[in-house]
């Protein structure tokens, strides 16, 4: 008797998954449908911007939500099961009836509109805000919606297509990711990770790099964004000129700001987010040779576009950023 994938079928397997609390994820769909279109692994897997192991581990999720297998493996080339043969219309109308309803949902929220952002939270508070004021003209009556989270969840966000737009520093390991034939990047503006320390009464700074005891360093996580470049462009040179002593971890920047500020260490921040206390004499920058980093804002989209609006700032900008470019040699 053939295998029929019907309502009652997958109500009974998502009944069951609660129960587990072993959640189906819309990607292992998109895989499968990639499969089925490439007809082998590697393809499919090269398609998805994946690795094949990674690939076929998503595509065994899947069928082990399902409860059913659906490629069978046995023989080369790989073949489909009878469920897995039935089930490639159901992946393409649930994929699309998902889509459909985000986007019948995001038009009932708010008529207005509206491009949204995704950044790291260090640019949401120091970038954004003036790099908007500075482009006003073409926002005009658009509402803007901007997320802040880490890079590496913004990314994974971005690249599920929950934004426009995302916004973030540039770095290999985040190109990497990001470097795809259906993603595109302009460059919005530039920075330096800077050491900076609290000032006392008197001008003076709180700590310096001639200090006799060991600098009190706070600093962001090894894995984070900020941790990974400290490690790899400051720390080296550090190490040789002094000693030093953690004292605080903090991924966010403004928290390691907050603890500059009442004078208890030393922390590499984003120039931009201390621009207006460098100016007013209550931070200073720690003057230790090569021991800065460069930094690129990058802002990315994905090329295939579904919003006129987005499409228009985006232009705006390319035009702004880069004065050779033109919309119609894009086309």
């Amino acid at each position: 008797m053939p295998f029929v994938f019907t309502p009652v079928t997958f109500l009974h397997r998502y009944d069951n998954v609660l129960k587990k609390k072993d959640f189906m994820e819309l990607k292992w769909i998109e895989d499968y449908i990639a499969l089925v279109k490439h007809g082998s692994f590697s393809k499919a897997a090269e398609a998805r911007f994946v690795t094949q192991p990674a690939f076929s581990r998503r595509i065994r999720s899947l069928e082990n939500w399902l409860g059913v297998s659906l490629v069978n493996r046995s023989k080369y080339p790989s073949s489909f099961t009878e469920a897995g043969t039935e089930f490639i219309k159901q992946a393409e109308a649930m994929k699309n009836q998902i889509y459909s309803s985000r986007d019948h949902l995001k038009a009932l929220e708010n008529s207005q509109t509206s491009i949204k952002f995704l950044s790291q939270h260090s640019l949401a508070v120091s970038f954004l805000p003036s790099w908007l004021q500075d482009i006003e003209p073409v926002i005009d009556n658009t509402l803007l919606k901007v997320s802040a989270a880490n890079l590496h969840d913004s990314v994974e966000s971005f690249i599920a297509g929950s934004a426009d737009f995302l916004l973030c520093f540039s770095s290999h390991d985040i190109s990497r990711d990001l470097d795809r034939t259906d993603i595109e990047s302009i460059n919005v503006g530039a920075d330096r990770l800077i050491p900076v320390t609290g000032v006392r009464r008197n001008g003076h700074p709180i700590y310096s790099a001639t200090q006799k005891e060991p600098l009190r360093l706070l600093h962001y996580p090894r894995e984070s964004f900020f941790g990974q470049l400290f490690i790899r462009q400051c720390l080296p040179q550090l190490e040789v000129a002094m000693q030093l002593h953690r004292v605080c971890e903090n991924a966010l920047a403004e928290g390691l700001k907050a603890l500059v500020g009442q004078g208890y260490g030393v922390a590499w921040l984003p120039q931009c987010m201390v621009e207006k206390e460098l100016k007013e004499g209550s931070m200073m920058i720690l003057e230790i040779p090569q021991a800065s980093a460069d930094l690129q804002i990058k802002l990315y989209r994905f090329k295939d576009s579904a919003s006129h609006t987005a499409d228009v700032f985006w232009n705006y900008l390319c035009e702004l950023y880069n004065p050779d470019y033109s919309f119609y040699n894009q086309h």
